[in-house]
């Protein structure tokens, strides 16, 4: 497996490629934008899924345009699903844009497991920054949206949000067995097991 990274869209989020290297399927996490950056990240991989880490418009904008270009299954929990067909859910609308999408293919919860290529992608329901992000595990890649951050957390100030769910769901990250290289949806990577031993929020 190899995970490939490009910083794109409105708010400069992280978006990854993960690769099955053994079959060349290929899976995005998130979707920023449907760009030059899109295209040439994905490459000459066979596009199979946009896992969606929850239904913000800085995470979902190119998802449609992505979606029709590769046939790839939109993949995103059931709480979320609805942020993808309404400009105000997914806050697009007061930004003065007008992001939304068809309905998804795949409701993901926890504990939902999806294959890719030989891959065994695992999702972790990690609730807070919106009432329906998840994580989602890779061999030992951790991609954790808006949930976990170098040194911080995702806000919980939107419609949906709740501190008290976040915080629970970073002390369910830190209680993950082992280590885990950590990509989250905006700025640098990190490690779980530094976030664990320096992350005020993952130690409340």
């Amino acid at each position: 497996m190899k995970v490939l990274h490009t910083v794109c869209g409105s708010l400069g989020n992280n978006c990854y490629l993960i690769v099955d290297e053994s079959t060349n399927k290929s899976a995005l996490v998130d979707c920023p934008e449907f760009s030059d950056k899109i295209l040439n990240l994905i490459g000459d991989t066979e596009l199979e899924y946009i896992l969606l880490t929850h239904g913000h418009f800085d995470h979902i904008a190119g998802v449609e345009q992505t979606r029709k270009r590769y046939g790839a299954k939109v993949v995103i929990s059931s709480e979320d699903s609805k942020m993808l067909l309404s400009s105000r859910e997914n806050l697009s609308a007061y930004t003065g844009e007008s992001v939304s999408c068809t309905e998804a293919d795949i409701f993901v919860k926890d504990g939902s497991e999806i294959m890719l290529g030989n891959i065994e992608i695992n999702v972790i329901s990690t609730p807070g920054h919106t009432l329906g992000g998840v994580c989602y595990i890779a061999e030992d890649c951790l991609f954790s949206g808006d949930t976990l951050f170098h040194n911080s957390c995702g806000r919980t100030d939107f419609p949906g949000g709740s501190y008290s769910q976040l915080i629970q769901s970073l002390r369910r990250l830190s209680e993950l067995n082992g280590d885990f290289k950590v990509y989250p949806g905006h700025e640098s990577f990190s490690t779980l097991e530094y976030e664990r031993k320096h992350n005020q929020y993952m130690n409340m």
